[in-house]
């Protein structure tokens, strides 16, 4: 299981602490409340919080969509062979519905158009969270071809099912050698000669290293993803007990299309995620972790070929002192006729306006290529540097994209605690404990 307790001292249950919320006597704290206490010097105790509030936004390639909806009148065609939605391959199944007129389909978030190398199934599924017209294309198993439009409005079934997401800790990566890589850990070939680094992880934010142990984080808990109301389902593929994440689900109809989308790496599109995720403090051990910042929590900085590990570093190196936002300044825009920020945004959060670019912060994801891209250096924000002792000799590195957004888990921790406080969110006891077969 998850390794032998501390000393728990004082402790509650869960129904306990969800008596005091809805007598209104119960103190809800996110992450950052109760870490910016601790820098300020403040003591926390047990008696101090009853729910800690925690989330997280990044790149979680294990997703799809199950999806299921009507395309055709009863015995129009016998069964589908082949449908894409906006041009995203889907996996027809599990069941036929045959001569139904019905498709059940599963979407991969990693899955790439057909006809456009830069759109995916993420886009797909913020687009139809946005209750934008998709187009779908089916091809039926006698050969003919038919086109529809629909929207999500009009899928009576969409469930997005998350395979490994919100790793406790992610890594930070560097390419060693000469030449440039094409991978999903950059929106660009990653340079070589440690002259950038990327990275992921929201640090002292993150759910499960607040509850690194799983105690309150089981098969069962209610959590937000994407804004909507979900539940955690075990244990993620790759998951292990010293980096544990999470399988869950939630309903599409119910999520907030700021916590989605795709992001176009040099590999291909990804998608993001946020989860948002109560962790009440059962007991005084638990305190421990839920008052760790991000200077004692540990990132391993590896080589982006092979992963071996370079040199650990902590997310206090990378978070500290940084900007979570990034700034826009349109009276600094050179107005440049190739303008290298609107190609390489991932998020395609930088447009051509009549007088110069047009930053979108609806769609921006924080994670700052934008800022050594700009000639005029109208983006800014302190992405910061890594000082690390690689090969017998000191080296910084400069950080040039993020994949988490930070500052959108900040507000999906913040609207969790709002619903928890007003009774729209339940905290509920988990079915069963997760635990890895070794």
């Amino acid at each position: 299981m998850n390794g032998a307790l501390d000393d728990i001292g004082k402790s509650r249950t869960i129904l306990e602490i969800q008596n005091k919320i809805d007598a209104g006597d119960a103190v809800v704290l996110t992450a950052t409340e109760i870490c910016a206490k601790i820098r300020a010097g403040e003591e926390i105790g047990f008696e101090d919080v009853d729910v800690v509030t925690t989330a997280t936004r990044g790149i979680m390639s294990g997703t799809y969509a199950v999806l299921s909806f009507k395309v055709a009148e009863p015995d129009s065609f016998v069964k589908a062979s082949k449908v894409l939605l906006n041009g995203v391959p889907a996996v027809v199944g599990p069941c036929p519905n045959e001569r139904l007129g019905i498709l059940d389909l599963i979407v991969l978030g990693t899955a790439h158009s057909e006809f456009d190398p830069n759109y995916g199934g993420g886009h797909l599924f913020r687009e139809m969270v946005e209750g934008k017209t998709i187009k779908v294309d089916v091809t039926t198993s006698e050969g003919k071809q038919f086109s529809v439009e629909t929207q999500l409005s009009e899928i009576p079934y969409a469930k997005l099912h998350a395979t490994r997401h919100t790793f406790k800790n992610y890594r930070a990566f560097v390419n060693p050698g000469k030449e440039s890589i094409k991978t999903i850990f950059h929106a660009l070939p990653f340079e070589g000669e440690f002259k950038e680094m990327t990275f992921c992880g929201c640090g002292e934010l993150n759910p499960i290293e607040n509850d690194p142990r799983l105690e309150t984080i089981g098969i069962g808990t209610r959590v937000l993803i994407n804004g909507a109301d979900g539940f955690v389902t075990g244990a993620g593929t790759r998951s292990a007990p010293d980096n544990p994440n999470l399988t869950g689900f939630a309903d599409m109809h119910d999520m907030i299309p700021e916590y989605m989308g795709g992001f176009v790496t040099s590999a291909g599109p990804e998608i993001i995620n946020t989860w948002a995720v109560p962790i009440p403090i059962l007991h005084e051990g638990m305190m421990k972790n839920i008052l760790k910042l991000d200077k004692e929590i540990p990132l391993k900085m590896v080589d982006l070929a092979g992963r071996i590990p370079l040199c650990e570093i902590t997310y206090g190196d990378v978070w500290d002192n940084a900007d979570l936002n990034i700034k826009y300044d349109p009276e600094k825009c050179i107005n440049c006729m190739d303008c290298l920020v609107i190609e390489a945004c991932p998020m395609g959060a930088v447009r051509r306006g009549e007088t110069g670019a047009v930053h979108q912060p609806e769609l921006c994801f924080n994670c700052g290529l934008c800022i050594s891209r700009c000639r005029g250096e109208a983006f800014s924000a302190n992405l910061g540097s890594v000082r690390c002792a690689v090969g017998g000799c000191f080296r910084d590195i400069k950080v040039t994209l993020r994949q988490s957004d930070r500052a959108r888990a900040i507000i999906a921790a913040e609207e969790l605690k709002e619903k928890i406080l007003t009774g729209r969110f339940r905290l509920t006891e988990p079915v069963e404990k997760i635990s890895w077969r070794e």
